[in-house]
């Protein structure tokens, strides 16, 4: 099933404006997987789900070409309006059905996108399209581990945070919960001998309240939440920052906390 939870113009936006490019850390055990597992050169990568782009600029520096796929062409047009990356083109498209031949691509990699592709689609697709030794990496992050830290109030800003995602767990669909095992089940489908999980990458970033907002309204289960009522969506927007600025003693939401994220990443070689 082709879930289509991203596709308004407006969500767009907010994605490419509040959504985290993954860390250089995790994009180096990538690299160095690939480097080991098929060796350069480094040709075709092909970003899964790629949404605003993010991850696909991410990889730019290191292939002759980076493609980026995904189901939403407002998505796509946000990423194609980020100047600057002239190696990396965007095609609407599915993780299921992929557009390049047999053995042509060295690297699968999809980032916070994998727990909404169909399983053993995906992974059939995979198996075509890889080059002999090409790789596969899947990474995210659990937000149940995120925190947040101002002075000495962070538990309280946890606790806020939880509070949201109680609000939004009605609306919260299932690829979502999948996300938090980590891929468990994708993985364990994976059929290549060569394969390993990467856990408990930790980024801390300084952002500021609003960003953390902005983070929340980019949630698929937000969305379904405004879509059902908009005025309690706007309102819990609101209630949230005033709630983190009150607990911090400030006014402004340009204020900025320390946000932590715990990553993860599934990495797989095809036999050569």
């Amino acid at each position: 099933m082709t879930y289509r939870l991203f596709e308004g113009k407006d969500h767009a936006s907010i994605y490419q404006k509040y959504r985290f490019t993954p860390p250089d850390e995790l994009k180096n055990i990538i690299l160095q997987y690939l480097d080991k597992k098929k060796g350069q050169p480094h040709v075709l990568a092909v970003d899964l789900g790629c949404g605003t782009g993010q991850n696909s600029r991410l990889f730019a520096p290191f292939f002759k070409e980076v493609v980026g796929i995904d189901i939403s062409e407002c998505q796509l047009e946000e990423a194609r309006a980020v100047p600057g990356y002239p190696n990396v083109t965007y095609r609407k498209g599915t993780a299921e059905e992929l557009p390049f031949t047999d053995g042509s691509v060295d690297l699968l990699t999809a980032a916070s996108a994998a727990h909404w592709f169909d399983k053993s689609r995906f992974v059939t697709e995979a198996c075509r399209v890889l080059k002999p030794g090409g790789c596969i990496a899947l990474l995210g992050f659990t937000d149940s581990s995120t925190r947040h830290y101002y002075q000495n109030c962070g538990e309280r800003l946890n606790h806020i945070y939880k509070e949201v995602k109680q609000v939004l767990g009605p609306y919260t669909s299932n690829p979502v919960a999948v996300c938090d095992t980590k891929l468990e089940e994708l993985y364990k489908d994976i059929p290549f001998p060569d394969k390993e999980r990467i856990e408990g990458v930790q980024v801390k970033s300084v952002i500021p309240v609003r960003d953390v907002v902005g983070f929340i309204e980019s949630w698929s289960m937000f969305q379904a939440y405004r879509k059902k009522d908009p005025h309690c969506a706007h309102d819990l927007l609101l209630s949230t920052q005033k709630k983190f600025l009150d607990e911090m003693g400030v006014v402004s939401p340009d204020t900025e906390i320390v946000q932590e994220l715990e990553y993860f990443c599934v990495l797989a070689s095809k036999p050569q």
